[in-house]
């Protein structure tokens, strides 16, 4: 691992708890400037105070704060040099959001996808890296353009965050096909299973992993489940394009390696969202 991380600013979405806190404070440990980004203003709070910083607050359920998320970003940060999309989750049963879209898909991509877009210009001069906290849950799912919000499908909430974790690692195919143009670098990582918060309400059998004793026995703890992240983040080695299943390179599933569907989730996804096209690139 890369040690002095000082001058270098770290945006962290997810910061609030779990592999996100800890990364947090791992990073402002060897000297960046690490801007922590969570949904509970109590919990983001306490991990800002702890590495002397303030934090910033913005549920992804809601794209509204996403877009004040980057105005606040954008007015507090000349350069951005790491931009981590580590925040997420899943849920149960199926949800909207107010912004119409499935909940699942909207807090895991849409929502990392729409702040990507409006930081563009602020990364690309920063010609930054953008790390995106993924899961090997991604082999089990495929993606639908169709069908993205599993309006039409059966829903699962497996299958939906499955489906989630899948866009990411296209979208950091994509990301990374765009690098001549645009300068920023991007890959994504799975972290293990990870005993925090994360999935004690989602249902089924990842939902008794996580409550039970014996589940959690199977389970790395925070601190080890932040360390694909912190090397991710610090190291300057080449991983533009690839996929960590924690701490070495893998293969991802065959739709994970699909270019053309990475460029048409990206285009499809611009569509959803209103989003601009980035400038110059193609």
């Amino acid at each position: 691992m890369s040690g002095d991380l000082t001058g270098r600013t770290i945006v962290l979405t997810g910061a609030s708890a779990g592999i996100g806190a800890v990364a947090a404070r791992e990073l402002a440990a060897r000297g960046a400037t690490v801007v922590p980004i969570g949904r509970s203003p109590e919990k983001t709070a306490a991990v800002a105070a702890e590495i002397g910083v303030e934090p910033l607050v913005a549920d992804f359920a809601s794209l509204a704060q996403v877009r004040e998320l980057a105005d606040r970003l954008l007015a507090r940060c000349p350069a951005i040099d790491v931009l981590v999309h580590n925040a997420g989750g899943i849920v149960p049963d199926r949800r909207v959001t107010e912004d119409g879209f499935e909940l699942t898909l909207q807090s895991n991509y849409l929502a990392p996808f729409l702040l990507q877009s409006l930081l563009h210009e602020r990364l690309s001069a920063s010609r930054a890296r953008t790390v995106v906290t993924s899961s090997m849950l991604h082999r089990v799912a495929r993606i639908s353009l169709q069908d993205l919000d599993f309006s039409r499908r059966r829903y699962s909430s497996l299958q939906a965050y499955g489906q989630a974790k899948l866009a990411e690692v296209l979208f950091v195919e994509e990301l990374a096909r765009r690098t001549p143009d645009t300068g920023i670098t991007a890959v994504a990582f799975h972290p293990g299973t990870v005993g925090s918060g994360f999935g004690r309400d989602s249902g089924g059998g990842i939902a008794l992993l996580y409550r039970t004793r014996l589940g959690r026995t199977f389970l790395l703890g925070p601190e080890r489940g932040a360390e694909p992240l912190v090397h991710l983040a610090a190291d300057p080695g080449e991983v533009n394009g690839s996929y960590y299943h924690r701490m070495r390179p893998a293969a991802t599933s065959r739709q994970g390696r699909d270019a053309d569907l990475a460029r048409r989730l990206w285009q499809t996804t611009e569509e959803l969202l209103g989003a601009e096209p980035h400038p110059g690139v193609r």
